[in-house]
């Protein structure tokens, strides 16, 4: 029988940004499944508990064990995102452990920045493979069960299953210098808008349903931004920490889905117009100091004039024309 209590799987919640979100999601009611491919022996401690959050010594074993010691509910299970039958076995353990799945988190990442002459072809398609490949295979994979979600997940305030992708809002900038990887990340930011556009026309919105992506205005500490502090500390304020992430994709839950649903949201602006924070100097790595924003202040909107107009549609799953 499904438990009562909302449970949600977030993929590549290893370290950083991830575990931060997995562990704010166990201290606001979820049982977390905890996945990435990095595991470890919980018998042989590589050294003090917690270790650090940014390091590869942080791993699916310890975040368990961080939410478990604190009280909360958490299972950790390895999947390879590259891999069909590893990704449907994690969502079968996740059913197999709790009996239910409400939300899927979207974390798992690979990064390689330069330009297209310097990024070798196995590069690219490994960006490929985990990022806009493993997050379409995940979804898949999950979609029966997010369909059966209550509409109404109690303490949580979600209603409906809910999906979170960390990519980001589509813009040219965003292309410069870093083409191979952009064009991963903004794949999964068109699955986000239309798989959104899928649910309102199945009418799933209504159930409570709904996907959004999400962005960091502002750097944020992780794994990847320590090879740039550990060389040049006074970089170190231009960061914030990971919880700004984790509070936001709290607010998104806790929305409405038809403010959500489709979005590509950034993480300061959309707890400053819809969970009323003002004050966003508690994220500060260096107290007093106020982190240069990174994205930009106003982004393009992507809807045309004829938005409602498919014109002749056709479904490829089907033999007549629709």
């Amino acid at each position: 029988m499904p438990m009562s209590q909302p449970v949600a799987l977030v993929v590549g919640a290893s370290r950083g940004i991830g575990r931060q979100v997995a562990i704010d999601l166990a201290n606001n009611g979820y049982a977390v499944v905890v996945a990435a491919k990095t595991v470890s022996d919980p018998s042989k401690p590589a050294g003090p508990f917690p270790p650090d959050p940014n390091s590869s010594a942080s791993t699916i074993t310890t975040v368990a064990r961080e939410i478990t010691e604190a009280g909360g509910a958490a299972a950790a299970i390895p999947v390879d995102v590259r891999s069909e039958q590893s990704v449907n076995a994690l969502v079968a353990k996740t059913i197999e452990t709790y009996g239910r799945l409400d939300v899927l988190v979207y974390n798992s990442g690979a990064i390689f920045w330069a330009s297209v002459a310097d990024t070798p072809l196995k590069r690219f398609q490994l960006m490929q493979r985990v990022n806009p490949e493993g997050l379409y295979a995940v979804v898949q994979a999950a979609l029966p069960h997010l369909r059966h979600a209550p509409s109404s997940s109690g303490a949580s305030g979600i209603s409906g299953g809910r999906v979170v992708v960390v990519s980001p809002p589509i813009y040219s900038r965003f292309f410069r210098g870093k083409t191979a990887y952009a064009m991963g990340k903004v794949g999964m930011s068109v699955l986000t808008k239309g798989l959104a556009m899928d649910l309102v026309r199945e009418g799933e919105r209504s159930s409570g349903m709904a996907i959004t992506s999400i962005w960091p205005a502002v750097a944020i500490e992780s794994a990847a931004t320590a090879k740039f502090t550990t060389a040049k500390p006074d970089e170190a304020k231009d960061l914030r920490r990971a919880t700004i992430f984790s509070d936001a994709i709290l607010a998104i839950l806790r929305a409405p889905p038809s403010v959500v649903n489709g979005e590509l949201l950034l993480d300061e602006d959309f707890l400053r117009d819809h969970a009323g924070v003002s004050d966003f100097s508690k994220y500060s790595v260096v107290p007093g100091a106020t982190p240069r924003r990174i994205m930009p202040a106003q982004l393009p909107d992507l809807t045309v004039a004829e938005q409602d107009d498919e014109g002749k549609r056709y479904d490829s799953t089907k033999q007549s024309r629709l």
